[in-house]
């Protein structure tokens, strides 16, 4: 378990999500995240991750999905049934992958929208300047149409269009998806300064797993819908198993599985 000795802000209860009905995507999840933690969501495409942050803040049911077993706990409270748009209001807000911004409108209209659900609309200028602190390009930026800014500039809006929203998690998938490396560098300097500063809990879906494992002190590693290994990120860097998972290939040029992984070292163990 991820941090026992703190409360957690997010807890899932052995959880199965199916999509229109048959198709069983999560097989029995359990994860945490402690109160003001980074958790790191880890694995290979088509493991699960994405569907794991859709049930968490509600978008399943647009896409015909459903948690059809266990419990998804927010702040102590069962909230899996919950519309997404009063989780947002509750404080967890989804950044997805792809940079979604709204094309047409200007950044700053984008970073706006993010605090259309939030109570206090007189805080907004003060929302913003706490955006443009964190994102000075985005103040030079704020009269340019979306559409028209850098893969970079559009990652710096869609994290800071959820830091309008006054969110206490942030679920982040891909961020340092297309980007190049300078720009994921100081994209990830503000993420983790934006969790220091703001006490912000994230749980972040990555497959740069170097960076990952880098910036969150826990991970877990998902396959198939399953969580095969967890720990401190420390072990897992040098855990071999991951390594051989993540970086190696078989003969035939093929990604190993995982679980193919430990069958095989299972086997030449007993036939030692």
């Amino acid at each position: 378990m991820a941090q026992a000795e703190t409360r957690p802000i997010l807890r899932l209860n052995n959880i199965e999500v199916m999509y229109h009905e048959i198709i069983l995507v999560l097989k029995g999840l359990s994860i945490e995240l402690p109160q003001g933690g980074i958790v790191a969501l880890l694995g290979a495409n088509g493991a699960g991750k994405t569907t794991t942050l859709k049930a968490i803040s509600g978008l399943l049911k647009h896409e015909d999905g459903e948690v059809t077993d266990g419990s998804i706990e927010f702040m102590g409270e069962i909230v899996h049934k919950r519309p997404a748009d009063e989780l947002v209001r509750k404080g967890l807000f989804q950044v997805m992958e792809g940079r979604r911004v709204f094309e047409h409108l200007t950044v700053e209209q984008n970073l706006i929208v993010g605090a259309h659900c939030v109570k206090d609309g007189g805080n907004l200028k003060q929302r913003l300047e706490m955006v443009y602190h964190y994102f000075p390009r985005l103040r030079d930026m704020r009269r340019i149409t979306a559409g028209f800014a850098s893969g970079g500039e559009q990652q710096m809006t869609v994290v800071g269009r959820a830091l309008m929203a006054g969110p206490k998690l942030i679920l982040l998938d891909e961020p340092s998806m297309g980007l190049a490396p300078m720009l994921i560098k100081e994209i990830f300097d503000i993420i983790k300064l934006l969790h220091e500063e703001q006490k912000l809990s994230i749980l972040l879906v990555e497959q740069n797993v170097k960076l990952a494992l880098t910036i969150a002190p826990y991970a877990y590693v998902m396959e198939l819908g399953r969580i095969v290994m967890e720990g401190p990120s420390e072990k897992l860097k040098d855990n071999p198993d991951i390594k051989e998972y993540y970086l190696g290939l078989t003969d035939a040029g093929g990604r190993k599985s995982f679980r193919a992984i430990k069958h095989y070292k299972r086997k030449k163990r007993w036939l030692a």
